[in-house]
């Protein structure tokens, strides 16, 4: 899910200049969750309704953001008092029969010639990716840049911009606004075709793998 993780291992067509997705980033502005429940009642209340408190910004990726807005382990409960779980912590993608929600911001495609913040090198981003989203970076591929493959049923929607997924052989599929994709555990990589920013929403439902 991660294309710009390929601009950091040499692939040149993945990305602005760092203040250039500063400024594309902020004019879109950042989703707000509503999270329901229930009074000591019984009665359906909002409990809030705001940003999300789990949104982690990938500093080696300008741009990269992952706004993490639910996940449930197990068969979930349904009393409407559970704690909000991102209060907690997040992490890479559920156990099986586990969910994950999230909306993830990609960064524009990069220009010819860019080059990383200072510093940045394919392992150092990973790294952080697995420190802010724990386990996300061990799932990638170090001889593919981008291609990664998880556990998981990923239920995905293009909310803003457009994307590109590609499969093995270099199979791919142009997604625009609206369109949908249903991620059967298949090894795959997204890559941001526009100088603008790719919102995209995710539900993850962990499986095994036979």
């Amino acid at each position: 899910m991660l294309q710009a993780l390929s601009a950091m291992a040499g692939g040149a067509a993945l990305a602005m200049p760092q203040t250039a997705v500063a400024k594309d980033a902020s004019e879109l502005p950042p989703p707000k969750r509503a999270l329901t429940g229930r009074n000591e009642a019984g009665k359906s209340v909002f409990k809030s309704f705001d940003i999300t408190p789990k949104v982690v910004e990938i500093d080696t990726n300008p741009g990269l953001t992952f706004y993490e807005l639910y996940m449930t382990e197990g068969v979930p409960a349904l009393t409407g008092q559970e704690p909000d779980p991102m209060l907690k912590s997040t992490k890479a993608f559920p156990d099986p029969g586990g969910t994950m929600f999230r909306l993830i911001s990609y960064p524009p495609r990069r220009p010819e010639g860019y080059k990383p913040p200072p510093g940045v090198t394919f392992e150092s981003a990973l790294r952080e990716l697995s420190e802010k989203v724990p386990g996300m970076g061990d799932h990638f591929e170090r001889e593919a840049p981008g291609m990664h493959t998880t556990d998981t049923i990923d239920y995905g929607v293009v909310v803003r911009g457009e994307m590109t997924l590609e499969l093995d052989d270099g199979q791919k599929v142009h997604l625009r606004q609206g369109d949908c994709i249903v991620q059967n555990g298949t090894r795959h990589r997204w890559r941001n075709p526009l100088p603008e920013p790719c919102l995209m929403a995710f539900i993850s439902i962990g499986g095994k793998r036979g």
